[in-house]
Protein backbone atom coordinates (compact mmCIF):
# COMPACT_ATOMS: atom_id res chain seq x y z
CA UNK A 1 0.00 0.00 0.00
CA UNK A 2 1.27 3.70 -0.67
CA UNK A 3 1.91 5.31 2.47
CA UNK A 4 0.35 8.83 2.53
CA UNK A 5 1.79 12.14 3.64
CA UNK A 6 -1.70 12.81 5.34
CA UNK A 7 -2.45 12.18 8.94
CA UNK A 8 -5.25 8.78 8.53
CA UNK A 9 -7.19 10.39 12.07
CA UNK A 10 -6.86 13.76 10.36
CA UNK A 11 -8.14 12.43 6.59
CA UNK A 12 -11.43 10.94 8.07
CA UNK A 13 -11.47 14.15 10.97
CA UNK A 14 -11.59 11.54 14.06
CA UNK A 15 -9.41 11.43 17.09
CA UNK A 16 -7.04 9.18 17.24
CA UNK A 17 -9.06 8.02 20.08
CA UNK A 18 -12.14 7.07 18.15
CA UNK A 19 -13.83 4.11 18.17
CA UNK A 20 -14.49 1.22 15.09
CA UNK A 21 -18.17 3.02 14.90
CA UNK A 22 -17.30 6.29 14.99
CA UNK A 23 -14.54 5.42 12.00
CA UNK A 24 -17.10 3.79 9.86
CA UNK A 25 -19.52 6.66 10.44
CA UNK A 26 -17.20 9.15 9.45
CA UNK A 27 -15.87 7.53 6.59
CA UNK A 28 -19.42 7.08 5.37
CA UNK A 29 -20.28 10.82 5.56
CA UNK A 30 -17.43 11.98 3.91
CA UNK A 31 -17.55 9.53 1.17
CA UNK A 32 -20.55 10.65 0.34
CA UNK A 33 -19.14 14.43 0.40
CA UNK A 34 -16.63 13.65 -1.86
CA UNK A 35 -17.74 10.71 -3.81
CA UNK A 36 -16.33 11.51 -7.66
CA UNK A 37 -19.64 10.54 -9.09
CA UNK A 38 -21.25 13.92 -7.08
CA UNK A 39 -19.13 16.43 -9.38
CA UNK A 40 -18.12 17.49 -12.67
CA UNK A 41 -15.34 19.33 -14.73
CA UNK A 42 -11.91 20.23 -12.71
CA UNK A 43 -13.92 19.56 -8.75
CA UNK A 44 -14.31 15.54 -10.17
CA UNK A 45 -10.38 14.97 -10.48
CA UNK A 46 -9.81 16.79 -6.93
CA UNK A 47 -12.47 14.89 -5.51
CA UNK A 48 -11.13 11.22 -6.91
CA UNK A 49 -7.98 12.10 -4.86
CA UNK A 50 -10.03 13.22 -1.81
CA UNK A 51 -11.80 9.71 -2.37
CA UNK A 52 -8.54 7.90 -2.56
CA UNK A 53 -7.38 8.98 0.61
CA UNK A 54 -10.20 8.54 2.25
CA UNK A 55 -10.34 4.61 0.90
CA UNK A 56 -6.80 3.58 2.25
CA UNK A 57 -7.34 6.02 5.94
CA UNK A 58 -10.81 3.76 6.26
CA UNK A 59 -8.47 0.50 5.08
CA UNK A 60 -5.82 1.10 7.71
CA UNK A 61 -8.15 1.98 10.27
CA UNK A 62 -10.98 0.18 10.12
CA UNK A 63 -8.61 -2.27 10.77
CA UNK A 64 -7.57 -3.46 14.12
CA UNK A 65 -4.02 -5.08 13.61
CA UNK A 66 -3.27 -2.51 10.55
CA UNK A 67 -4.62 0.37 12.80
CA UNK A 68 -2.14 -0.84 15.72
CA UNK A 69 0.43 -0.83 13.13
CA UNK A 70 0.07 2.83 12.00
CA UNK A 71 -0.59 3.85 15.42
CA UNK A 72 3.26 2.32 15.96
CA UNK A 73 4.85 3.00 13.30
CA UNK A 74 3.18 5.95 11.04
CA UNK A 75 2.30 6.44 7.20
CA UNK A 76 5.48 3.66 7.10
CA UNK A 77 3.58 1.42 9.05
CA UNK A 78 3.55 -1.33 6.50
CA UNK A 79 7.07 -1.57 5.89
CA UNK A 80 7.61 -1.87 10.29
CA UNK A 81 7.17 -5.14 10.37
CA UNK A 82 9.66 -6.47 7.78
CA UNK A 83 12.45 -3.89 9.23
CA UNK A 84 11.44 -4.96 12.90
CA UNK A 85 12.49 -8.96 11.72
CA UNK A 86 15.80 -7.77 10.07
CA UNK A 87 16.51 -6.08 13.36
CA UNK A 88 15.67 -8.65 15.97
CA UNK A 89 18.28 -10.89 12.93
CA UNK A 90 20.76 -8.58 13.32
CA UNK A 91 21.53 -9.50 16.10
CA UNK A 92 23.06 -7.36 19.57
CA UNK A 93 25.42 -5.85 17.37
CA UNK A 94 22.87 -4.44 14.72
CA UNK A 95 23.25 -3.31 11.30
CA UNK A 96 26.75 -1.15 12.10
CA UNK A 97 30.12 -2.20 10.33
CA UNK A 98 28.77 -6.41 11.09
CA UNK A 99 26.18 -6.78 8.93
CA UNK A 100 23.35 -9.49 10.85
CA UNK A 101 23.10 -10.77 7.31
CA UNK A 102 26.11 -12.09 7.35
CA UNK A 103 28.38 -9.81 5.50
CA UNK A 104 30.09 -7.00 6.43
CA UNK A 105 28.27 -3.98 5.68
CA UNK A 106 30.43 -0.81 3.34
CA UNK A 107 28.40 1.71 4.55
CA UNK A 108 26.41 1.97 1.37
CA UNK A 109 23.90 0.29 2.38
CA UNK A 110 22.51 2.45 5.47
CA UNK A 111 24.77 5.05 6.24
CA UNK A 112 28.28 3.54 7.17
CA UNK A 113 28.78 2.98 10.53
CA UNK A 114 24.95 4.10 11.00
CA UNK A 115 23.58 0.80 13.61
CA UNK A 116 20.44 -0.56 11.96
CA UNK A 117 18.60 0.49 15.41
CA UNK A 118 19.20 4.41 14.40
CA UNK A 119 18.39 4.03 11.07
CA UNK A 120 14.89 2.44 12.14
CA UNK A 121 14.60 5.14 14.64
CA UNK A 122 15.27 7.36 11.24
CA UNK A 123 12.69 5.97 9.20
CA UNK A 124 9.49 5.49 11.84
CA UNK A 125 10.46 8.47 13.98
CA UNK A 126 11.06 6.13 17.19
CA UNK A 127 13.22 7.29 20.29
CA UNK A 128 13.70 4.97 23.35
CA UNK A 129 15.08 8.66 24.91
CA UNK A 130 11.69 10.21 23.76
CA UNK A 131 8.45 10.70 25.80
CA UNK A 132 5.42 11.77 24.76
CA UNK A 133 5.87 15.48 26.65
CA UNK A 134 9.04 15.97 24.66
CA UNK A 135 8.10 18.66 21.17
CA UNK A 136 9.76 18.09 17.99
CA UNK A 137 8.86 20.07 15.06
CA UNK A 138 7.01 23.26 15.15
CA UNK A 139 3.18 23.65 16.75
CA UNK A 140 0.33 23.05 14.79
CA UNK A 141 -3.12 23.10 15.19
CA UNK A 142 -5.80 20.29 15.29
CA UNK A 143 -8.08 19.14 12.85
CA UNK A 144 -12.05 20.54 12.92
CA UNK A 145 -14.08 18.25 13.90
CA UNK A 146 -17.87 18.12 12.32
CA UNK A 147 -20.90 16.49 13.45
CA UNK A 148 -24.39 16.00 11.69
CA UNK A 149 -27.33 17.46 13.95
CA UNK A 150 -30.93 16.44 13.06
CA UNK A 151 -33.27 19.00 13.91
CA UNK A 152 -37.15 19.03 13.49
CA UNK A 153 -39.31 22.70 12.22
CA UNK A 154 -40.38 23.02 15.43
CA UNK A 155 -37.04 22.97 17.10
CA UNK A 156 -36.09 25.46 14.26
CA UNK A 157 -38.77 27.46 15.10
CA UNK A 158 -37.90 28.18 19.19
CA UNK A 159 -34.36 27.13 18.73
CA UNK A 160 -32.91 24.26 20.73
CA UNK A 161 -30.00 23.24 22.75
CA UNK A 162 -28.10 20.34 22.18
CA UNK A 163 -26.40 17.60 23.78
CA UNK A 164 -23.02 16.08 22.04
CA UNK A 165 -20.96 13.24 23.38
CA UNK A 166 -17.05 14.29 23.03
CA UNK A 167 -14.10 12.12 23.54
CA UNK A 168 -12.48 14.84 25.26
CA UNK A 169 -8.53 14.32 26.14
CA UNK A 170 -6.66 13.15 29.03
CA UNK A 171 -2.97 13.00 30.78
CA UNK A 172 -2.73 9.26 30.87
CA UNK A 173 -3.58 8.29 34.25
CA UNK A 174 -1.20 5.36 34.12
CA UNK A 175 2.39 6.87 32.87
CA UNK A 176 0.90 10.36 33.89
CA UNK A 177 1.33 11.79 30.39
CA UNK A 178 4.66 10.53 29.91
CA UNK A 179 3.98 7.91 27.39
CA UNK A 180 6.53 5.31 28.67
CA UNK A 181 6.67 2.86 31.45
CA UNK A 182 9.83 1.11 32.36
CA UNK A 183 11.48 2.01 29.26
CA UNK A 184 8.66 0.62 27.39
CA UNK A 185 5.81 2.53 25.63
CA UNK A 186 2.44 2.26 27.54
CA UNK A 187 0.21 0.72 26.76
CA UNK A 188 -2.89 2.26 28.05
CA UNK A 189 -1.97 5.45 26.04
CA UNK A 190 -0.08 3.58 23.25
CA UNK A 191 2.82 5.64 23.92
CA UNK A 192 1.07 8.85 23.71
CA UNK A 193 0.91 9.87 27.13
CA UNK A 194 -2.91 11.01 26.28
CA UNK A 195 -5.98 8.83 26.58
CA UNK A 196 -10.01 10.07 26.19
CA UNK A 197 -12.77 10.35 28.60
CA UNK A 198 -16.58 10.76 27.09
CA UNK A 199 -18.36 13.83 27.88
CA UNK A 200 -21.60 15.49 27.46
CA UNK A 201 -21.41 19.06 26.31
CA UNK A 202 -24.87 20.98 25.40
CA UNK A 203 -24.73 23.42 22.09
CA UNK A 204 -27.76 25.84 21.52
CA UNK A 205 -28.63 25.97 18.21
CA UNK A 206 -30.14 29.43 17.45
CA UNK A 207 -33.71 29.96 16.32
CA UNK A 208 -34.33 29.79 12.66
CA UNK A 209 -31.03 28.06 11.39
CA UNK A 210 -31.22 26.35 7.72
CA UNK A 211 -30.67 23.13 6.51
CA UNK A 212 -26.82 22.72 6.33
CA UNK A 213 -25.98 25.84 8.85
CA UNK A 214 -22.72 25.17 10.60
CA UNK A 215 -22.68 25.94 14.16
CA UNK A 216 -18.90 26.56 15.46
CA UNK A 217 -18.06 25.39 18.83
CA UNK A 218 -14.74 26.68 19.90
CA UNK A 219 -11.58 24.39 21.40
CA UNK A 220 -13.75 21.13 20.93
CA UNK A 221 -11.93 19.56 17.88
CA UNK A 222 -8.74 17.82 17.60
CA UNK A 223 -5.74 18.13 19.63
CA UNK A 224 -2.90 19.50 18.37
CA UNK A 225 0.73 18.87 17.80
CA UNK A 226 3.38 20.07 19.22
CA UNK A 227 1.27 21.81 21.48
CA UNK A 228 -0.63 23.73 18.59
CA UNK A 229 -4.11 25.21 19.53
CA UNK A 230 -6.87 23.00 19.03
CA UNK A 231 -9.48 22.43 16.72
CA UNK A 232 -13.08 23.32 17.09
CA UNK A 233 -15.89 21.30 16.33
CA UNK A 234 -18.83 22.41 14.05
CA UNK A 235 -22.39 20.82 14.46
CA UNK A 236 -24.03 20.58 10.96
CA UNK A 237 -27.27 21.32 10.60
CA UNK A 238 -29.69 18.82 9.01
CA UNK A 239 -33.29 19.52 8.91
CA UNK A 240 -35.29 16.16 7.27
CA UNK A 241 -38.26 16.68 4.93
CA UNK A 242 -41.05 17.07 7.83
CA UNK A 243 -44.03 14.62 6.96
CA UNK A 244 -46.97 17.60 7.31
CA UNK A 245 -44.77 20.95 7.05
CA UNK A 246 -43.21 21.93 4.17
CA UNK A 247 -41.00 25.00 4.82
CA UNK A 248 -39.83 27.91 1.86
CA UNK A 249 -37.78 30.33 3.60
CA UNK A 250 -39.69 31.41 6.07
CA UNK A 251 -43.11 30.32 5.14
CA UNK A 252 -44.48 27.15 6.10
CA UNK A 253 -46.91 25.15 4.18
CA UNK A 254 -49.44 22.80 4.92
CA UNK A 255 -52.24 21.22 3.69
CA UNK A 256 -55.96 21.20 5.35
CA UNK A 257 -58.86 19.16 4.34
CA UNK A 258 -62.23 20.39 4.11
CA UNK A 259 -65.48 19.06 3.34
CA UNK A 260 -67.13 19.68 0.28
CA UNK A 261 -69.61 21.17 1.97
CA UNK A 262 -67.53 23.00 4.23
CA UNK A 263 -66.08 24.62 1.21
CA UNK A 264 -69.50 25.60 -0.32
CA UNK A 265 -70.38 26.73 2.84
CA UNK A 266 -67.64 28.13 4.85
CA UNK A 267 -66.74 27.06 8.20
CA UNK A 268 -64.76 27.33 11.19
CA UNK A 269 -62.03 24.38 11.51
CA UNK A 270 -59.23 23.18 13.90
CA UNK A 271 -56.07 23.84 11.69
CA UNK A 272 -52.58 22.50 12.98
CA UNK A 273 -49.41 24.78 13.50
CA UNK A 274 -46.03 24.66 14.73
CA UNK A 275 -47.15 24.99 18.12
CA UNK A 276 -50.70 24.29 19.33
CA UNK A 277 -53.61 24.29 16.97
CA UNK A 278 -55.58 27.26 15.94
CA UNK A 279 -59.39 27.77 15.04
CA UNK A 280 -59.73 29.22 11.42
CA UNK A 281 -62.56 30.07 9.35
CA UNK A 282 -62.91 29.17 5.90
CA UNK A 283 -64.64 31.17 3.96
CA UNK A 284 -68.05 30.02 1.56
CA UNK A 285 -67.00 29.39 -1.81
CA UNK A 286 -63.62 28.12 -0.96
CA UNK A 287 -62.14 27.09 -4.03
CA UNK A 288 -59.43 23.21 -3.71
CA UNK A 289 -55.76 24.57 -3.24
CA UNK A 290 -56.89 28.50 -2.14
CA UNK A 291 -54.70 29.51 0.71
CA UNK A 292 -55.32 30.52 3.96
CA UNK A 293 -52.91 33.10 5.74
CA UNK A 294 -51.95 33.20 9.49
CA UNK A 295 -49.56 35.83 9.60
CA UNK A 296 -46.56 35.81 12.02
CA UNK A 297 -46.84 31.79 12.44
CA UNK A 298 -43.94 30.66 10.33
CA UNK A 299 -40.46 30.24 11.18
CA UNK A 300 -38.20 33.33 12.39
CA UNK A 301 -36.39 35.64 9.79
CA UNK A 302 -32.49 36.68 10.07
CA UNK A 303 -33.90 40.11 9.95
CA UNK A 304 -36.59 39.70 13.07
CA UNK A 305 -40.03 38.83 13.02
CA UNK A 306 -41.42 35.64 11.73
CA UNK A 307 -42.69 34.48 8.44
CA UNK A 308 -45.94 33.21 7.76
CA UNK A 309 -48.24 30.05 7.63
CA UNK A 310 -49.95 29.10 4.73
CA UNK A 311 -52.82 26.52 4.74
CA UNK A 312 -53.32 25.09 1.35
CA UNK A 313 -56.96 23.84 0.93
CA UNK A 314 -57.62 19.83 0.20
CA UNK A 315 -61.23 19.38 -0.58
CA UNK A 316 -62.07 15.29 0.56
CA UNK A 317 -64.62 12.97 0.33
CA UNK A 318 -66.25 11.79 3.20
CA UNK A 319 -64.86 7.96 3.97
CA UNK A 320 -68.53 6.46 3.58
CA UNK A 321 -71.49 8.06 2.66
CA UNK A 322 -74.99 7.46 4.32
CA UNK A 323 -78.44 6.95 2.25
CA UNK A 324 -79.33 10.46 3.62
CA UNK A 325 -76.19 11.66 1.98
CA UNK A 326 -76.62 9.51 -1.19
CA UNK A 327 -80.27 11.31 -1.16
CA UNK A 328 -78.80 14.84 -1.48
CA UNK A 329 -75.71 14.17 -3.75
CA UNK A 330 -78.85 12.48 -6.00
CA UNK A 331 -80.44 16.11 -5.71
CA UNK A 332 -77.34 17.72 -6.42
CA UNK A 333 -76.96 16.03 -9.34
CA UNK A 334 -80.38 16.83 -10.95
CA UNK A 335 -79.03 20.35 -11.11
CA UNK A 336 -77.25 21.58 -13.75
CA UNK A 337 -73.62 23.10 -13.50
CA UNK A 338 -71.12 23.99 -15.77
CA UNK A 339 -69.07 21.30 -16.64
CA UNK A 340 -65.89 21.25 -14.21
CA UNK A 341 -63.96 20.06 -17.39
CA UNK A 342 -64.26 22.34 -19.74
CA UNK A 343 -61.04 24.14 -19.38
CA UNK A 344 -59.16 21.39 -19.05
CA UNK A 345 -60.57 19.84 -22.59
CA UNK A 346 -60.32 23.10 -23.98
CA UNK A 347 -56.33 23.09 -23.51
CA UNK A 348 -56.26 19.50 -24.37
CA UNK A 349 -57.59 20.25 -27.81
CA UNK A 350 -54.96 23.47 -28.21
CA UNK A 351 -52.08 21.51 -27.73
CA UNK A 352 -52.65 18.55 -29.96
CA UNK A 353 -53.18 21.26 -32.72
CA UNK A 354 -50.21 22.83 -32.16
Amino acid sequence: MASNSRDFYQILGVPKTASADEIKKAFRRMARQYHPDLHSGGKKAEMEKKFKELNEAHEVLSDPEKRKKYDQYGTNWDQAEAFERARRQSGPQGFGRQSGFGRQNTGSEFGGTESFSDFFDSLFGRSKRTTATESHGFASPGEDLEVDVDLTLREVLTGITKRVNLREPEPCKICHGMGMLRDQPCLTCRGTGVTSEMKTIEVKIPAGVQDGTRVRVAGKGQTGKHGGKRGDLYLHVVIPVDPIFRRHGTDVHVNLPVYPWEAVLGADVTAPTLTEPVKVKVPPGSKADAKLRLKGKGLPSAAGGHGDLFLVLQIVMPPTVTEAEQALYEQLHTHRHPDPRSELLSAAQRWSRE
